[in-house]
């Protein structure tokens, strides 16, 4: 009875062994090259610039654990197309109260991926094609609303990017971003997104409402990528349309680094959590060894070889379960 049960709970998160061994790792080389980090101020502003990589990389989550394949590049142009609306739209239109501003991003977010969500079920588009294209489209569109970084966020906004307190709104936006997958991981939803990711047809055949699960897949997805917008908006206290490939490439690596398969079944908020603060603590790591010129270089190189690694522990840590 005891060895079945040690397999249920290998089998359901023996994938954040590696996460987890990394994390510990990375904290202590980071102490070492930078202790300041690990103060209050350090570790207050450590919140607010990984905060919108946290919520990218928990925003992919669902998506990707339903099934199919459905690894959602856009989701980085996605955050920047609702950065710009709420700096050019609803700032500039005077539309500046937080129930507003997040009822705007949430609201937006989770609209453009039931759009993304009803393409690939009753188009019958494969996802990757889906999301490539959306990547594209809003990646253009973002730089017509807003051709140049600039604006400004709404006034009570202005602050968060100072990170003086560890308890900052956007600590608190985090939190309740993870109280909403508490809520999530303990519905019916979440058992059903598990199995049609791991088995469609079995799911289908079981009497599950697939279509309808891949939808609350991509609409829970979609809220989270309204929370990253605001976390990111207040980080940079204005807009810019031009980082959206950049936080696409480190929420996908980050949430292969945090153990979930890209082919669906597996993955959760404690995995992609860790995933981000591995790829904010490899970003740190490398910005004290002073590259310099090649400084970005050196970081796209690194997140590059994270992900292959990944792919590669994953896949073999898979295997090892899949063999007990």
């Amino acid at each position: 009875m005891n060895r079945a049960a040690n397999r249920r709970v290998l089998a359901h998160y023996g994938y954040l062994a590696v996460p987890l061994g990394l994390f510990i790792v990375l904290t202590i080389l980071a102490a070492m090259r930078s202790p300041n980090l690990f103060t209050g101020t350090g570790l207050a502003g450590a919140v607010i610039v990984a905060a919108p990589l946290i919520l990218c990389t928990l925003a992919l989550t669902p998506i990707v654990m339903v099934g199919r394949g459905s690894v959602d590049l856009s989701i980085g142009p996605l955050m920047g197309f609702v950065n710009v609306t709420l700096v050019a739209w609803l700032t500039q239109g005077g539309f500046t109260h937080p129930l507003a501003i997040f009822a705007w991003a949430m609201g937006l977010g989770a609209a453009f991926q039931l759009l993304q969500a009803l393409v690939i079920l009753y188009v019958r588009v494969a996802p990757i094609i889906v999301s490539l294209s959306s990547y594209l489209v809003l990646t253009g569109v973002n730089l017509l609303i807003m051709p140049r970084a600039g604006g400004l966020a709404p006034d009570w906004m202005m602050a968060w990017g100072a990170g003086r307190s560890l308890l900052s709104p956007v600590t608190f936006v985090v939190i309740a971003a993870l109280l909403l997958w508490a809520v999530f991981w303990r519905s019916t939803l979440h058992g059903h997104v598990r199995l049609t990711g791991a088995d469609e047809r079995m799911a289908y055949t079981s009497g599950v409402a697939t279509e309808k699960v891949r939808i609350g897949a991509h609409l829970l997805g979609g809220v989270f990528a309204g929370l990253a917008a605001v976390c990111y908006t207040g980080l940079i206290a204005s807009g810019d349309p031009t980082q959206g490939a950049n936080y696409t490439l480190q929420a996908v690596t980050a949430l292969v680094l945090g153990g979930a398969s890209l082919s669906g079944g597996r993955g959760g908020a404690v995995g992609s959590v860790l995933g981000a603060l591995n790829m904010f603590l490899v970003a740190n790591l490398l910005a004290t060894f002073h590259f310099e010129m090649i400084s970005g270089a050196a970081t796209k190189l690194a997140f590059g070889l994270i992900l292959v690694v990944s792919l590669l522990a994953n896949a073999l840590t898979a295997n090892r379960m899949s063999t007990r």
